[in-house]
């Protein structure tokens, strides 16, 4: 192996993957490096759970090849997952075990020496030393999650999969569980991660929108943002009223692509700068409304990728 190839966790080739005739997953290309923490948008069913397994070596893809930590995803499947963690959304530990009974479980069902000192150690490292005794089943939704990463990672392996990991878990404990992924990319580990929330997705060192089995964009957030190629306005009115109304028009016009509430304001963009500046000349000359240009976010780009894509269902 040389050293480039060293520094890929996953390198794959037009991935696909049906289901009762329906393709979730279609021709997905994408390199993944090592430490990296890659995240993956869009919608539910999209094909974004299907892609992180077919990744991994969980899930046979129909066609396409690849490599996942130096392992071919279709022949070695069972080495690579001798080297993956999997957290579920779903909280997947035993419920009336103790947090150190959980650990010690992982432990030993990974032959890991000592389990007894590895628990502790896991429970000191994620700040759960002193929840060591209580139920698994009694923890709020933010200490589970700690458990579960800590189960995860117990074993020490080289790829880490969440999918939507922070669902229903207040913003501090959100915070400090990306922390504690960062911490662990910092040492090594490679994470893919699938979620919804678009502050998570711009802590991602790269992401991925996935929308009904069509890889719609990769890059770093600002390769994203960047490669949209969308000029955005948000307009505002002083004490935000009428913009409902307005919503509605601005959608009807030609040039504009996407019209978005953003709080009380806005968001009108679209990929043409000409064409949209033409359809909002006359609202900008309306009283009441404050008209500024604004460099599109990340959800700009998104909702607008959503608008774009097709419907696989269908």
């Amino acid at each position: 192996m040389n050293a480039r190839a060293a520094d890929i966790a996953i390198d794959v080739h037009g991935l696909t993957k049906s289901f009762d005739g329906r393709t979730v997953v279609r021709d997905l290309s994408m390199q993944v490096k090592r430490g990296t923490i890659y995240g993956f948008l869009g919608p539910n069913g999209s094909g974004k759970t299907t892609t992180i397994r077919m990744l991994c070596g969980l899930l046979t893809p129909d066609s396409g090849s690849g490599t996942c930590l130096g392992y071919d995803i279709r022949t070695e499947q069972d080495k690579i997952k001798r080297h993956v963690g999997y957290m579920t959304q779903r909280f997947s530990l035993y419920q009336d075990l103790s947090v150190r009974e959980n650990l010690e479980f992982v432990a030993r069902l990974f032959s890991i020496e000592h389990p007894a000192r590895a628990a502790r150690e896991a429970a000191q490292r994620l700040g759960l030393a002193e929840r060591e005794d209580q139920l698994a089943g009694e923890l709020s939704g933010g200490w589970k999650q700690r458990l579960a990463l800590g189960a995860c990672t117990l074993p020490g392996p080289q790829l880490l999969l969440l999918d939507e990991p922070t669902a229903g878990v207040d913003p501090k404990a959100r915070r400090e569980f990306w922390n504690e992924i960062h911490a662990l990319a910092a040492d090594g580990l490679t994470v893919l991660v699938s979620t919804h929330y678009m502050d998570e997705a711009e802590r991602c060192h790269e992401i991925a929108y996935i929308a009904y089995g069509e890889l719609l964009t990769h890059g770093t957030v600002e390769e994203v943002v960047e490669g949209s190629h969308l000029t955005t306005y948000v307009v505002s009115t002083e004490n935000g009223e009428g913009l409902a109304p307005l919503a509605e028009e601005l959608t009807g016009l030609r040039g504009v692509d996407m019209v978005a509430p953003f709080g009380a304001s806005l968001h009108v963009s679209a990929r043409d700068a000409d064409k949209l500046d033409k359809a909002i000349a006359p609202y900008r000359k309306k009283k009441g409304l404050e008209w500024r240009r604004s460099e599109p976010s990340l959800e700009d780009v998104f909702i607008d990728l959503m608008g774009r894509a097709k419907d696989n269902f269908k």
